[in-house]
């Protein structure tokens, strides 16, 4: 089993930045990826970014440029990092871990960006 709990999220203003974190832990081993994906109100979840074990990203075209994905192995920490934030970034954000055919979710944390 493998526990995911992020931090990180809050309300902020358009324009501003907050950065997420995602704390792994139990039997993380031979994790390959994570991503972090997004909920908001109404809409289904969609994955924002990707990063693997050998520190290849992926990120949406909608933040291209703003968010970054980031991990730190040592900590078992994975981050996202988000600036100019916009109002269509509010969301719950997940932290998702793929372990061979496993995968895990945390509970998520909320992003709320002000006009």
């Amino acid at each position: 089993q493998v526990q995911l709990v992020e931090s990180g999220g809050g309300l902020v203003q358009a324009g501003g930045s907050l950065r997420l974190s995602c704390a792994a832990s139990g039997s993380i081993s031979r994790i390959n990826t994570f991503t972090w994906d997004r909920q908001a109100p109404g809409k289904k979840r969609d994955l924002v970014a990707r990063i693997t074990s050998g520190g290849s990203t992926f990120h949406v075209d909608s933040v291209k440029g703003r968010f970054t994905i980031s991990r730190d192995d040592a900590s078992n920490l994975v981050y996202l990092h988000m600036n100019n934030l916009k109002p269509e970034d509010t969301a719950v954000y997940y932290c998702h871990a793929i372990q061979g055919f496993r995968d895990y979710w945390g509970q998520g944390t909320q992003v709320t960006v002000s006009s």
